[in-house]
């Protein structure tokens, strides 16, 4: 399980510098911490399905005649309605929506944590360090965690039971 803490400390880490203990820590390294983790992880959870971040939603007709998506939704993966904004709409009276969610640093798994430390190491980069070099590195160190956790997550097995399929019933 991690924390906040703990992975924006691994991310300063990977820049050889000391790791924070606080988000209230007078020092350049905290204060970037503070601005820069929400909006990163939640970038980085909507450019993929990720299964650890996946729900399905049902949501109820608003006194508008349409649905209100939760603010806790950052990409709809399904839905069966036109989306409007931050609405829905539907004829139905509920809807199930297929979304990726906010999703706790708690319940990261690890290879996700791994590629947040490095993404915020990219981030944190020039303002810390200043260096385009060592950008450079934590740039490619990204993108070769990028396509680990995609792999990972993709092909992590979901138990599904098939057998109660006629099909595969028949052919024994």
């Amino acid at each position: 399980m991690f924390t906040k803490i703990d992975l924006c400390s691994m991310a300063l880490l990977k820049l050889g510098e000391k790791p924070i203990q606080s988000w209230r820590e007078d020092s350049a390294a905290a204060q970037l911490s503070r601005t820069l983790f929400e909006p990163t992880v939640d970038t980085l959870l909507s450019l993929f399905p990720w299964r650890f971040a996946t729900k399905e939603l049902v949501l109820n007709k608003t006194q508008e005649n349409d649905f209100l998506i939760p603010n806790e939704v950052l990409r709809i993966l399904k839905c069966n309605g036109q989306i409007i904004g931050n609405r829905i709409k539907a004829s139905d009276n509920t809807i199930k929506i297929t979304a990726v969610v906010k999703t706790e640093p708690e319940m990261f798994p690890g290879y996700f944590a791994t590629l947040v430390a490095a993404k915020l190491a990219m981030e944190f980069c020039i303002p810390l360090i200043g260096d385009a070099n060592v950008f450079k590195m934590m740039t490619a160190l990204y993108e070769s965690e990028f396509q680990s956790a995609k792999f990972i997550d993709s092909t992590t097995s979901n138990q599904s039971n098939i057998g109660n399929f006629s099909l595969i019933d028949s052919r024994f």
